[in-house]
Parts: C-alpha cells; sequence; structure tokens
C-alpha cells in the first residue's frame, strides 16, 4: 500500500518516473520524423523528406511511420531513467567540492554527460538496431521476433552489433546536449539552474536547441551507424563503412537527412526535458534544480 507514495518520494522514484515521461513524450512525438530520417540515410535513391513521406503513405499506409517504435518504447523508460539518474550523480561528481544546493558547473555538466552517453550506449545498442532495421523493412514483424532471429543465427555479437559507433556517437553528443541544455536555460532564465522555476517555453527551448546541437555535432557518425546497423553485411566496420560510402556517395552522403533529424531533434527534446521537467513538480517533494537530484 506505501510503495508507491515511498517510491515516489525517492530521488530515483521520481527520476525514473519523469525520465519515463520524458522519454515516452519524445518517441510519440518525433518518431515519424525518425523514420524519414532512417530512410534517407539508408540509399540516396530515397529521395527528399517529403517525397518518402509521401511514398510510405500511398504504399505501406499512415501506420508504417510509426513501425519498429515497439522495441524504444518498451525500454525508453528504463532507458531515461538511466540517463537522467547517472547525468545527476556524474555531474555532481566532478563537482564533489561544491555545497549541495548549489548545481554543478559546466565542466562537470559536460563530463557527466560524456560519461552518461557512454554507459547509456550498452542498452541502447540493441534497441537502436531492432529500431533501424524494423523501419527499413517492408513486412510487419515484430522487435521480439526479430530480436529472437539475430540472437539465434548471430548471438549477443549480432544484436550488439554498432555498440562501437554508438558509443562514439553518444559520449561527446551527450556532454554537448546536457551543457548546451543547461547553459541556455540558465540565458533563458537567469537563476533556474539553482531555484528550479523556470517557465514551460524556457524548458521548450532549450530542450530543442540542446537536442538540435547535439545532433549537428554527431550526425555524421549516425549516419555511418544506420548503415553499419541495418544488417545488409555490406561493410567491415566503422573505417570501411565511412570510406565506401565517401567513394560512392561523395561527403554529402554523411549528412544526408540532416534538415529532417534537426527538425526531430528540436521537437523531441523539446518535449522530453518538458514533461521530464513538469513530472518532476508533480511528485512528493519540493523541485530542485538538475544536478542536485543524487
Amino acid at each position: 500500500m506505501d510503495f508507491w507514495p515511498e517510491f515516489l518520494a525517492s530521488s530515483w522514484g521520481r527520476e525514473f518516473v519523469a525520465g519515463g515521461f520524458g522519454g515516452v513524450a519524445g518517441i510519440v512525438s518525433g518518431y515519424p520524423l525518425d523514420t524519414l530520417r532512417i530512410r534517407q540515410q539508408h540509399s540516396s535513391k530515397s529521395g527528399s523528406a517529403f517525397t518518402i513521406l509521401r511514398r510510405m503513405l500511398a504504399v505501406e499506409g499512415p501506420t508504417s511511420l510509426y513501425r519498429g517504435m515497439g522495441a524504444p518504447l518498451a525500454s525508453v523508460t528504463f532507458q531515461n531513467a538511466m540517463v537522467f539518474q547517472i547525468y545527476a550523480i556524474l555531474s555532481r561528481s566532478f563537482d564533489s567540492s561544491l555545497p549541495l544546493d548549489e548545481p554543478p558547473s559546466y565542466t562537470g555538466v559536460a563530463l557527466g554527460g560524456v560519461g552518461t552517453g557512454a554507459v547509456q550506449s550498452l542498452l541502447l545498442t540493441p534497441v537502436e538496431l531492432l529500431k533501424i532495421r524494423l523501419q527499413l523493412q517492408q513486412t510487419n514483424s515484430g522487435p521480439v521476433s526479430l530480436a529472437k532471429t539475430i540472437l539465434r543465427t548471430q548471438g549477443l555479437r549480432g544484436i550488439y552489433k554498432g555498440l562501437t559507433i554508438t558509443v562514439l556517437r553518444d559520449a561527446p553528443a551527450h556532454g554537448l546536449y546536457f551543457w548546451t541544455y543547461e547553459y541556455v536555460r540558465e540565458r533563458l532564465h537567469p537563476g533556474c539552474r539553482k531555484t528550479g522555476e523556470e517557465n514551460l517555453t524556457t524548458m521548450l527551448l532549450a530542450g530543442g536547441l540542446a537536442g538540435v546541437a547535439s545532433w549537428v555535432a554527431c550526425y555524421p557518425l549516425d549516419v555511418v551507424k544506420t548503415r553499419l546497423q541495418q544488417g545488409h553485411g555490406a561493410y567491415h566496420g566503422i573505417s570501411d563503412c565511412f570510406r565506401k560510402s565517401v567513394q560512392q556517395e561523395g561527403y554529402s552522403v554523411l549528412w544526408r537527412g540532416l534538415g529532417t533529424a534537426v527538425a526531430r531533434a528540436f521537437v523531441v527534446n523539446g518535449a522530453i526535458f518538458a514533461a521530464y521537467e513538469v513530472a518532476l513538480r508533480c511528485f512528493p517533494s519540493a523541485h530542485v534544480a538538475p544536478g542536485k537530484r543524487v
């Protein structure tokens, strides 16, 4: 009877549930754009985002835009809880001399984000591999069936294909992500890093710009990751994928779909941070600024 009140009153409980709300909001709001991005990255013959969208709606129907959403949605609560909680712990650990009522420095924020991105790659790699393959296929097989097939035929090595490139993408990207969010929210609403009293507009803008900054910085690595994880066996590692992609399609291939990714990043990450912060305010216990939740 007392489990949920006690759970939500604890730091871990609030982070877990609020992170879950943020992740669900981000996936639902941005998944169609993510599907278009993946298809743009997959082939130079796919056309513009609008062309792909029109073709998918006509041939595969509106539900094709959400194909493969089950894999990330099933793991999103735990993943986002882990991301926000690990970030809070790591960002404080780099500023252990600071009083608990002070937010971590921007250096601590960036280093905490780098560590968070590296750790969360362990969970994200198989989820994104399943998502990418489901988004590119024309059939309606589910993530569980696909995961079983990969594990049966390729083992853990197959389900974790792309782990190295995911770490290389996510570690620096998360450092920039959290740094941009903390910096922008403080600029838009001075003092909010300490008080946690920023408004919804600040959350949406700071979160959206954080997502845009991190995606622009890591986008070429994301293109390589998508191609490595698509499952065609055309590439033998990161450098081979990079070299063949550039040789065949030019350096522009590394930025294909960037416009779609940036639009999605702004929508998704604005929704993530807004839902996360709003959820925290609904739980018992006074709200404190990010970086203090340890």
